[in-house]
Parts: structure tokens; C-alpha cells; sequence
């Protein structure tokens, strides 16, 4: 054992091998598979050395892994169907849905959000990725039926309650896990209606960023394939950017980032198919585009914001009615000061609005303490923004009627905000929404927002 540095457990080994297994040895096979050993030893010890080697053969492996097992899945989870369906095991209860610029999406509860006085900071109201931004948030009831438009001009189909709630600062789901997205499509509008609510008379009105409009019958949209449907067809250079419900009573408005508004009734645009190119509705400059589509009857004043967090009321009687295709009127000055319009909504003095700047921080304002000026004019601070961030789009809620339980209300700012407000929320007695007034006022504005 000592003169060939074998083990005891080696020399046993030896011992219970039987003659014919021991003279069937080859040496030069023992010795060859040595020489093999100690060469994979050292290249495994030059791996471990090294980071970049074994970062290489780790993504090497990942890739042949992905290879060899990255087959489409071929499983879904989905719902059994018994007597009582998983929907009617759902509460129809009011709920906030957060979508963000690269595409992800959330359900949250409306009491993550409280009312502040215009020129606060705002509150973190999503964990984004590094250059994503929340680009649309909305209030709805979870049973209603969402309709997601994308750029391509298609349409997908999604109840509310199906898309997984989270916390105010969560990331949320990506979209694409949960719509059957094609390459290169991103969600641009969010429509909440209910099946059994739609009439005659209700069309989806479409809007591009090239001012082009068409108008379709909802119940067009009341079959919507799980891979989604073709709701406009567009030009190559185009884009839908705005889809709303509407009748044949309503007038819509349509605001460009350079500060112009065209008002024209609904009826100007005759209804068309869902593979229909649309019509002119609004004629832009060569370096405009359309940033905002609002309807008369969705409020009495028109709220403008810029991407450098100015804003402003302005009567909608100010804006004459014309027909479409025109250049339309100023509705906005523009300066350095302010940067070019973000989005406009037509809102009364019930309304919150919420602003979310392109750093994910949102801030809730009420409509009444946003001062109602001329067409041409720039308007107030809405929102104070650090440097290099700019406001990403804004979104109304409903305001709590009242609050008379005098209660101090949680602002959002974690900073003291008074040198922004004349008087603090909690002197005004704002408290959250409670939860069967905010099912009320989104029952009651699905077909306005």
C-alpha cells in the first residue's frame, strides 16, 4: 500500500476484484484516462479562475438549455367551468388599472391614492423599469370588459379582474402575458365598457396622431378573438392614439402638441366598418401632432398640460364648433417655459386629475384648484419636477363629493408641500374616495372616459 500511495479503501477495491478482472487492465488505458482527468481538471480550475471564462460557459449552457427545451408552451391556466363560474365568485368593485409606456400593467385599489393641492411633489406610484413611465391610468369596476387598442390600429379584449392586482410601487404584469401581442404592437388606448350596456346608437370613435378619425359600431366589438381583431387600418407613418365611446349626440374635441383644438359633432364622421382607413379630422402643420381626443359631454371645461408641468382650464364655449378637417383654433400658448402639450381632458369642477411624470411619480389634484383662463393663455404650475423630467400624460378620476368626517388626509408628498398650496389638504377635509362612491362615479363615467 505504501510503496504505490493507495488508500484502504483502494486496496480493497483491489482485493474484491477477481483475477480475471485484474490481468484484463490495461496500463496504457489506465494512464491515458489519467492524462484525460488531469486535463479537464486544470481546464475547470482555469475557469473558475477567471470571471469572464465562466460567465461565457454559463451563457453558453443557458443557450443550449433554451435550444433544446425552449418549445412554445403548450399549457395555459385558465378557469373550470361549473355551475358557478370564477366571475361570479369576483366582487364588482371598483378598481384602479396602471399601465406603463413599456407594457406593463396592474389592478390596484382606489384608496392608494389621496388628494393633493396643485404644485405638490407628487407620490411614487409604480416601480418602473429604467426609462418606463405609467402612460395611462383609469378608474373602473372589475367586471367590466377592458378593450386594448394598440398602434397598429388592432383590438384585444381582457375583464378587468383577470389582469393580477398589485401595490401602489409594484412593477405589475407585462402585457404581453396576458394579450396575445404581435411583434412591435404596444397598447395606446383603454376602453372599460360592459357587454350588456352596449346600444345601437354607441360607436367606438378612433383618433390617429395624424388627425385622421373613423367611427364604428360597438357591437362590432363584442366578439373579439383571444389573438385580437383589426379595428383601423392605417398608413404606414400613422398611428391610433385615441379610441372613445361615443353616440350620435356628442362632439369631439381634438388637441395637437403645438397648442391647436378642433371642435365638430360626431356626426360629421359617418360610421364605417372595422377594416376602414377613417376620414380627415383634423388637418395639422408638418411637425404637429394629435395628443388628445376629448367629447363635449365629458365635462364643461377644457384642462390643458404641458410636458414642463403648466396647465389650465379653459371653457369649452370657447370653442366654436366647425366641421371637420380643419385646422381648428389656439388653444394653448406655448413657451420655453412650458414645452409642447402632453394631453388635454374636458373635466368639471367634481374632477381629480392625476399627472404621472416620465420618473413614475404621480399627483392627484383637484380640477376646482386649477385656474380657468383664456384660450391663448400658459396657465399655473401644476406639479414642481426635479431636472430632466418631464410630465408623461395626465388621467382624471372622480372627486369625493364630500368629507365631512374632518379627518386629516395622507398627502402624497412626503415632503412639506405647503409653500405649493394656499392651504393644506387636511384643512380642506379631503379624505379617499370610499369604495361605493367610487363604484357609483366609474359605473356611472365608463362611457365618458
Amino acid at each position: 500500500m505504501q510503496e504505490f500511495s493507495l488508500t484502504d479503501a483502494q486496496s480493497q477495491a483491489i482485493v474484491d476484484m477477481r483475477l480475471r478482472a485484474l490481468t484484463g487492465l490495461e496500463r496504457s488505458k489506465i494512464e491515458t484516462e489519467l492524462a484525460e482527468l488531469q486535463k479537464k481538471i486544470e481546464e475547470y480550475r482555469a475557469i473558475l479562475a477567471d470571471k469572464n471564462k465562466l460567465l461565457t460557459v454559463i451563457k453558453t449552457e443557458i443557450s443550449l438549455i433554451a435550444d433544446k427545451y425552449g418549445d412554445e408552451r403548450r399549457t395555459s391556466i385558465g378557469y373550470d367551468e361549473y355551475d358557478l363560474s370564477m366571475e361570479d365568485l369576483i366582487p364588482d368593485e371598483a378598481c384602479v388599472i396602471a399601465r406603463t409606456n413599456m407594457g406593463y400593467v396592474k389592478r390596484m385599489t382606489p384608496d392608494n391614492f389621496k388628494s393633493q393641492h396643485r404644485g405638490g411633489k407628487g407620490i411614487k406610484g409604480m416601480q418602473t423599469l429604467e426609462e418606463d413611465y405609467i402612460e395611462d391610468l383609469f378608474m373602473t369596476t372589475s367586471h367590466h370588459v377592458l378593450t386594448f387598442f394598440t398602434n397598429t390600429g388592432r383590438a384585444y379584449k381582457l375583464k378587468a379582474y383577470e389582469i393580477p392586482e398589485a401595490g401602489r410601487t409594484s412593477r405589475g404584469t407585462a402585457i404581453i402575458n396576458l394579450l396575445q401581442l404581435a411583434a412591435g404592437e404596444t397598447i395606446t388606448a383603454v376602453v372599460p365598457v360592459k357587454i350588456e350596456d352596449i346600444k345601437d346608437n354607441d360607436y367606438l370613435f378612433m383618433a390617429t396622431k395624424n388627425g385622421i378619425v373613423k367611427k364604428t359600431p360597438c357591437k362590432e366589438f363584442a366578439n373579439i378573438r383571444k389573438n385580437g381583431i383589426q379595428a383601423m387600418t392605417l398608413r404606414d407613418d400613422d398611428e391610433l392614439i385615441e379610441v372613445k365611446l361615443t353616440d350620435d349626440t356628442t362632439e369631439v374635441m381634438m388637441v395637437t402638441k403645438l397648442g391647436m383644438c378642433i371642435r365638430f359633432k360626431a356626426t360629421d364622421v359617418r360610421p364605417t366598418g372595422r377594416s376602414a382607413m377613417g376620414v380627415i379630422g383634423m388637418n395639422l402643420m408638418d411637425t404637429d401632432e394629435v395628443v388628445g381626443v376629448q367629447l363635449n359631454t365629458q365635462g364643461d371645461t377644457m384642462l390643458i398640460v404641458s410636458e414642463n408641468g403648466m396647465g389650465k382650464k379653459t371653457d369649452i364655449s370657447e370653442y366654436a364648433v366647425q366641421h371637420r378637417g380643419g385646422k381648428g383654433v389656439k388653444c394653448y400658448k406655448i413657451t420655453e417655459k412650458t414645452g409642447n402639450v402632453i394631453g388635454a381632458k374636458a373635466v368639471d369642477d367634481t374632477r381629480e386629475i392625476m399627472l404621472i411624470t416620465t420618473e413614475g411619480i404621480i399627483i392627484r389634484l383637484a380640477c376646482r384648484d386649477i385656474s380657468t383662463l383664456g384660450r391663448i393663455t400658459s396657465g399655473v404650475k401644476l406639479i414642481n419636477l426635479d431636472d430632466n423630467v418631464k410630465v408623461a400624460t395626465v388621467s382624471k378620476v372622480r372627486k369625493n363629493p364630500s368629507d365631512e368626517d374632518g379627518n386629516e388626509a395622507e398627502e402624497f408628498s412626503e415632503e412639506d408641500n405647503t409653500k405649493a398650496a394656499d392651504t393644506s389638504v387636511a384643512a380642506e377635509g379631503d379624505a379617499d374616495n370610499s369604495l361605493d362612491e367610487l363604484l357609483d362615479a366609474a359605473m356611472k363615467d365608463n362611457q365618458e372616459d
